[in-house]
């Protein structure tokens, strides 16, 4: 099947699955395919994901930057049990993330079905891609989880 058709899929797959961001991203990687821009898809598929997390970031930062979050909700927050457990998060988050970007590197043909994956979860499950570091990460951890559990079957 040619990248077009499979574009054109996404597309549909977007549109009846109500997920925009599925559906815009295939339009855009279609029309520079159609109208013969190929030549950026490497530094899309290099840069896209920075530039996806920038943005990213510039949303979950807006609050500081307009000053709706002062520095006594920062203190209360990192002084508070949920503020301790989103560390927590945080620092356990960077971790799987390592341990995703470990598993493409030793096994990158992973990155197909990771990418499906995401897809599955945006229209099924309304979820928000957030990057293939996760996904890698937590496919690092069942993958560990099911080699543990196969070790103690045999």
């Amino acid at each position: 099947m040619s990248g077009e058709v499979i574009l054109v899929v996404l597309i549909v797959v977007g549109l009846i699955g109500r997920s925009p961001i599925i559906a815009t991203a295939a339009c855009i990687l279609l029309i520079v395919k159609l109208v013969h821009l190929e030549r950026y898809l490497p530094a899309i598929e290099r840069r896209g994901l920075e530039f996806g997390l920038l943005c990213l970031t510039f949303s979950v930062l807006v609050p500081f930057a307009s000053g709706r979050i002062q520095t006594k909700e920062i203190a209360g927050a990192l002084t508070s049990w949920p503020g301790w457990i989103a560390l927590a998060g945080g620092a356990i988050a960077t971790y799987v993330n390592g341990k995703g970007l470990e598993m493409l590197k030793f096994d990158p043909q992973l990155i197909v079905g990771l990418v499906i994956g995401s897809i599955l979860g945006i229209v099924f499950f309304r979820g928000i891609p957030v990057g293939p570091l996760m996904a890698a990460g937590i496919t690092a951890i069942l993958y560990k989880l099911l080699a543990m559990i196969l070790d103690r079957i045999n």
